[in-house]
């Protein structure tokens, strides 16, 4: 949940990134939001990687909280749709850092899963460590589709 909450917290940086694009006040160049969003796309793989190391040397077992689980699945409904349609738009539009901002999504859900699904795993067979050592396999595409930002390149696998 911790790794899901900081998710959370850097996917609203990266659409604050990617809306200063937009601000006829501040309109940052999209080189500049790229590499911003590719930058908050690394910040997420070391907090998941820290967060599920940390639980996992630690033993801590997820704990269950409706109000949690409720946003969890809100989450779950939500981030798919909204990647999704941010990266027709990032296709579209060719922008890196709407792009790497629907990665920032996917990963949201992602992560979402992985918080619902280690909650009924360690609920059913008191495996605790099994959302950690999942988060983990989120690392490898957090940092491929970092790289793709910050060197400004559009992807599609998000």
């Amino acid at each position: 949940m911790l790794a899901f909450g900081s998710d959370s917290l850097v996917e609203l940086l990266s659409a604050g990134v990617v809306l200063l694009q937009f601000l006829p006040q501040i309109a940052i160049s999209e080189r500049i939001a790229a590499r911003a969003a590719g930058a908050l796309l690394f910040t997420l793989a070391l907090v998941v990687s820290v967060t599920a190391i940390g639980s996992l040397t630690s033993h801590l077992r997820p704990e269950t909280s409706r109000l949690g689980i409720g946003i969890t699945v809100a989450a779950l409904i939500v981030m798919p749709i909204l990647a999704k349609l941010k990266r027709r738009e990032a296709r579209r539009s060719n922008n890196a850092a709407l792009a790497a901002d629907a990665m920032q999504s996917a990963t949201c859900a992602y992560l979402a899963v992985i918080a619902l699904v280690g909650l009924a795993v360690n609920a059913l067979f008191h495996f605790g460590w099994f959302d950690s050592l999942a988060a983990l396999v989120a690392i490898p595409l957090l940092l491929k589709e970092g790289r793709a930002a910050w060197h400004g390149r559009v992807r599609g696998c998000c």
